[in-house]
């Protein structure tokens, strides 16, 4: 049986990392967030989303943030992936300062340490599975033969390696959004930013993806941050919390 090389045998089944460390030895959180303020201006006025909002997460934590729709729990997602800038405070990412990125650093950080499922799959609809999830790969430069191998070894570990072949079409919702996940996960990312995963998925569907997250989550020394509206998941979370008005807080007992 033919091996695979050692480049992909690494990047597929990458060990748990440990944490970074603070000068006195103790764990240095992977996310910080100081005095974060977030305001969009609008025909209506300025409308701002965060104020003095902080937050700090350990490297390894799971981490569900549940509030009311509007409140701006994507936008936060957005923020810590680079995808959006704060408009002041301070974002510290997987030891990088986000909003001092450039927009070719931020791609470059979002395809090297961050892994992102959205509540839609956004799956491109005339390639396989397959090369959905290689496209990361594809697109850091890395040979198309080596990353459809390591593609391959990820729809094994989402239980589709039969489905490789399949367009997005031809999958069921649940197998669109564990491809999707792949796709997140292809690049080993430190990180996990997953909104609302399931919110398009019966309760069944539902149940399994974040079954597959949990233990994606635990296998390849992830963090996550999960936006949720489901209880019950975000309770399987280590941490909770509650975006209102701008600030973070935990959430009571579920």
């Amino acid at each position: 049986m033919t091996q695979p090389s050692p480049t992909v045998a690494s990047q597929a089944t990458r060990p748990a990392r440990g944490p970074e460390l603070r000068l006195d030895g103790s764990p240095a959180p992977i996310i910080q967030i100081l005095g974060l303020e977030k305001t969009y201006q609008t025909a209506r006025g300025a409308l701002t989303l965060f104020r003095g909002l902080n937050l700090e997460i350990e490297t390894g934590a799971m981490v569900a943030i549940v509030g009311q729709s509007g409140a701006g729990k994507s936008t936060l997602l957005h923020i810590l992936g680079a995808l959006d800038a704060p408009s002041s405070g301070k974002v510290i990412c997987a030891s990088t300062d986000v909003a001092a990125l450039t927009p070719k650093q931020a791609a470059a950080f979002r395809n090297r340490e961050i892994g992102y499922v959205w509540q839609f799959h956004y799956l491109l609809p005339e390639f396989t599975a397959l090369e959905n999830v290689a496209m990361p790969l594809l697109a850091r430069g890395q040979m198309k033969r080596e990353a459809l191998a390591i593609a391959a070894n990820w729809l094994r570990q989402v239980g589709l390696e039969d489905r490789g072949g399949h367009r997005p079409g031809e999958l069921s919702g649940g197998e669109q959004q564990r491809v999707a996940l792949a796709r997140a996960l292809v690049n080993n990312p430190k990180i996990l930013l997953a909104d609302e995963p399931t919110g398009d998925l019966d309760e069944t569907s539902a149940g399994r993806v974040f079954d597959l997250v949990e233990r994606l989550h635990a296998s390849h020394g992830l963090t996550s941050i999960l936006v949720t509206h489901n209880m019950e998941l975000a309770a399987r979370c280590t941490r909770a919390l509650r975006l209102e008005s701008g600030r973070l807080s935990p959430l009571a007992a579920i």
